[in-house]
Parts: structure tokens; C-alpha cells; sequence
């Protein structure tokens, strides 16, 4: 699995996904915003399914 994400993306997603696990878990947020997972995750592994399906590569790597 080789990453497809550049440095930006990583802190975008970290940061969105964080405050929506943050609004669901201290201010009752909808059910949907544990969703956040999700951008949490890809951020994590450097890696975005999505990306992989439609080719699209933000990785400034060789």
C-alpha cells in the first residue's frame, strides 16, 4: 500500500476527524459525526481508498 497523501491532507483530515470524534463524545453531537473515524483513519495509514480508486495522488514522494 503505498501512500497517496501529502502532508497537508494528513493534518486536514487529522483535524476534522478529531473535531467531529470531539463534538459526538463532549457536546452530543449527532450520530453521524462518529464518521470522523474515518479521515482519522486514513490520516493514520497515509492512505485514502478513495484516492486509490479514482487516482488521484496529493503524495509529493517519488
Amino acid at each position: 500500500m503505498n501512500s497517496n497523501m501529502s502532508g497537508v491532507d494528513r493534518v486536514l483530515r487529522t483535524v476534522i476527524g478529531l473535531a467531529l470524534i470531539v463534538w459526538v463524545l463532549f457536546y452530543q453531537g449527532p450520530v453521524w459525526a462518529w464518521l470522523g473515524v474515518l479521515p482519522l483513519t486514513t490520516a493514520m495509514f497515509n492512505y485514502c481508498p478513495a484516492y486509490a480508486f479514482f487516482k488521484i495522488n496529493t503524495c509529493q514522494c517519488k
